[in-house]
């Protein structure tokens, strides 16, 4: 199924017909005035703090490969990339950081032998676990979600898991709909975008997360918002939270969570990398570094 944005309407394709429809219409739900923190945000708060890891040095060109299907998980990730930030989130939600191993790789440098050895598609992150690779984002989450031990981080509620998978293929039109706003500098696209997400965080009111409480949707849009708030702010002189009160205690809860704060960065390198995508310079913007 192939989707399409376009302000509050999503087109979408399948089974070779098009069809159109409202995706997040206002809900009316009230505003929630003291949010209402579920056992997995505190166990991804708290037990996923217990953990005290040491980031491994990052594999390049130079670097030998390490022990490849030796029965040890492994998740490959570059530290900045978006995408496989999405699986090291779930990995640490999950409390694995003792039964998943992370590989990171230099995207600017890579290594031969990931490609030849581990990762066909030569793109992060992927993920070695019983003796087979697998790749994609959001194939990921899903996977790690529901074939290793901890916290389920997808709700067994009809309603809530109709909405996240809604959202969830959701994700890359809304990542889409802001990255082509800000190469075209049209910021009112951006703004419905982010209207859309604030919409979409008033759909439940028993949790300040998008399905009420924490799960794989989070997950899948934080590392896009980790960055777009500071480039917005410091760039367009543009406060993606404001008039979105959901949107800004959603971005304050999640940066409580410990889980999702060992893998961010410092604001500035998101700025200074996104300076160096959408903004006009006699150099050429950076392209795609492989990621999905």
């Amino acid at each position: 199924m192939a989707l399409s944005y376009h302000h509050s309407i999503i087109h979408y394709s399948c089974n070779n017909k098009t069809k159109s429809r409202n995706f997040f219409p206002n809900s009316g739900f009230p505003c929630i005035k003291k949010p209402l923190i579920s056992s997995l945000h505190i166990y991804a708060a708290k037990a996923s703090g217990n953990v005290t890891e040491v980031f491994p040095s990052v594999l390049d060109s130079s670097s030998d490969p390490p022990a490849i299907f030796d029965g040890t998980p492994k998740l490959y990730i570059s530290y900045t990339c978006p995408y496989a930030q999405r699986a090291w989130i779930t990995r640490n939600c999950k409390g694995l950081q003792e039964t998943i191993k992370l590989v990171p790789i230099d995207l600017k440098n890579r290594p031969s032998w990931y490609k030849e050895k581990v990762y066909p598609e030569n793109k992060v992150p992927s993920l070695e676990h019983n003796n087979e690779v697998k790749g994609e984002s959001l194939d990921l989450i899903r996977y790690i979600d529901q074939n290793f031990e901890g916290p389920s981080l997808f709700p067994d509620d009809p309603t809530k898991a109709e909405f996240g998978e809604e959202l969830l293929s959701f994700a890359g039109s809304f990542h889409k709909a802001v990255s082509t706003s800000l190469k075209e500098n049209r910021i009112d696209e951006a703004g419905a975008a982010f209207d859309e997400i604030e919409s979409a965080l008033s759909k439940f009111e028993d949790g300040p997360f998008f399905l009420g409480q924490l799960s794989l949707v989070d997950i899948a849009f934080v590392p896009f918002v980790e960055r777009y708030q500071p480039f917005f702010s410091d760039v367009k002189n543009y406060d993606i939270t404001v008039g979105r009160p959901k949107l800004a205690l959603w971005i304050e809860e999640m940066n409580k969570i410990e889980a999702y704060k060992q893998t961010q960065r410092d604001p500035k390198e998101h700025v200074e990398s996104y300076k160096s995508r959408f903004l006009k310079s006699p150099v050429s913007s950076v392209k795609s570094l492989g990621a999905a």
